[in-house]
């Protein structure tokens, strides 16, 4: 079949279960779309790994042991360790570094029996809001090559996009899941902190950082989401204990009566007209489904970035610190003592980004400075969470732009960090509260480029909000629409 990479996760699946399909076949197809890396989306590719994987599901197709994913392709982020593919999270500090272990993320979506395409280019140890932060170059947009496709998971949006992969995992810190979803016109569902299990991710800010699932509609979400999610407090001690959950079950549920929330600080100044106008009629289209609109307000919103970029980067500080050259990535050839290893070696590997925010991560945990800054951020964090159970006393889920703009070109914001920064301000609150979030194609900008919707959902509520993306979904048909040439 020639259209096989235009198909969902839940086609493939069938036509895999029915073996109408084989799983080499399935692969085949699209690791000849990857050939010549589009978009620079990939950072590893091995065939023969994933054809051995894909021989694998069909001799479990044939005998009747398949998982329910069985054949299905996937890309991983590169900040999940692989035994079978280089894992480098964007940097050359870990330039061709191999795992001896799979993240228990990979683990469990191959259990599930989802063969690995390969590995997938993202922002520098997921540091960034464009990709344009990668050590091996920045991932392309496929809706326009001279823009972004956003970060820190550009390479798993982009590779969704573009057809290359049905699926791919991401991470999300303070947005980096949805607002590249957004960028890339795909779906992507951050869940509750603490639902998919942290091990073999490589840190970033561990209080914030989470994985999720991207793929083109809310329903292969909640197929990947369920095989991804589950405790594993043994290995990840803030992996949240509780049972595994079929997000699918729900998915065709009415949307009657259904209260969406509506924040005035989501669609104030700074908001792009087009990014609005897609977003309003996003909303509409709720309201026919029978659900209402109240607005709301979440007061702490703008404090939402000083307050992320006080806590990620004294996390990262810490958690880099083990980047050091002496056990494992790079190390600086030449050095007259430890202390000038230590110093090359983080200054050789080290991007600028990721030096800009070590070095502030340092800044505010200093003596002096951990109780002006560290300790307020963490209180008015606190603050935020609690804006966000008074806004669920009045409404069932959030909804609002995932971001101020769509994709913006290459360059624009190169001398001007914070502008990236910026960019973030409707999604790190959500992050800031471990509240699951998720981005939605809700049309198209003035440019011609995508516009997410982002839907906020309460505590351990991701089957609430795949259900309102779902049924979104079956009453339009923006995440049908893909970039020329896919």
């Amino acid at each position: 079949m020639s259209d096989l990479h235009n198909l969902s996760v839940k086609a493939l699946a069938t036509l895999l279960q029915t073996q109408e399909v084989s799983a080499v076949e399935v692969a085949t197809r699209f690791l000849a779309r990857m050939g010549g890396n589009p978009h620079n989306a990939f950072l590893d590719i091995d065939s023969e790994v994933t054809l051995a994987q894909a021989r694998a599901s069909d001799a479990k197709l044939a005998d009747g042991t398949a998982g329910p994913l069985e054949g299905v392709p996937v890309a991983h982020k590169d900040v999940f360790v692989t035994r079978d593919f280089a894992t480098t999270a964007g940097s050359k500090m870990l330039s061709g570094y191999r795992s001896p272990f799979d993240a228990t993320v990979v683990q469990r979506l191959r259990t599930a029996g989802m063969v690995t395409l390969g590995k997938l280019n993202c922002d520098e140890f997921a540091m960034g809001s464009a990709n344009e932060n990668s050590a091996y170059g920045p991932v392309q947009n496929p809706w326009d090559t001279a823009r972004v496709p956003g970060g820190s998971s550009g390479g798993s949006a982009a590779a969704v996009a573009a057809g290359l992969a049905p699926a791919a995992t991401g991470t999300d810190t303070g947005g980096s899941i949805r607002q590249p979803a957004s960028f890339c016109g795909i779906t992507g569902i951050k869940p509750t902190y603490g639902r998919a299990s942290r091990y073999g991710m490589i840190a970033y800010a561990s209080s914030l950082d989470q994985a999720g699932p991207m793929a083109r509609s809310a329903e292969d979400c909640a197929l990947l989401l369920s095989a991804m999610c589950g405790g594993d407090i043994d290995r990840d001690s803030t992996s949240l204990d509780i049972p595994t959950e079929d997000f699918s079950a729900s998915l065709n549920n009415s949307l009657e009566g259904l209260r969406i929330g509506i924040p005035k600080e989501f669609f104030g100044e700074g908001l792009a007209a087009d990014v609005r106008a897609a977003v309003d009629g996003a909303l509409r289209e709720y309201e026919k489904l029978g659900a209402k609109l109240v607005p709301i307000s979440l007061p702490r919103t703008e404090l939402s970035i000083p307050v992320y970029y006080i806590i990620a980067p004294a996390e990262a500080s810490s958690n880099l610190s083990r980047f050091d050259g002496v056990k494992f990535g790079h190390r600086a050839k030449d050095y007259t003592d430890l202390v000038d290893m230590y110093k090359k070696t983080r200054a050789e590997g080290f991007g600028n980004e990721v030096k800009r925010r070590i070095m502030t991560g340092a800044y505010v945990l200093s003596h002096g400075y951990y109780d002006a800054y560290y300790l307020q951020a963490q209180k008015i964090r606190r603050m935020i969470a609690d804006d966000f159970q008074n806004a669920f006393k009045q409404c069932d889920v959030i909804a609002g732009p995932v971001a101020p703009s769509v994709a913006w070109k290459f360059g624009e914001n190169a001398n001007d960090p914070v502008a990236d920064y910026l960019a973030d301000i409707f999604t790190l609150p959500a992050s800031l509260a471990g509240l699951p979030g998720m981005s939605v194609p809700a049309g198209f900008g003035a440019s011609g480029m995508p516009v997410g919707l982002q839907l906020i959902g309460n505590y351990f509520k991701e089957a609430q909000l795949l259900n309102a993306a779902h049924r979104l979904q079956q009453a339009t048909d923006f995440h049908l629409q893909k970039p020329a040439g896919v």
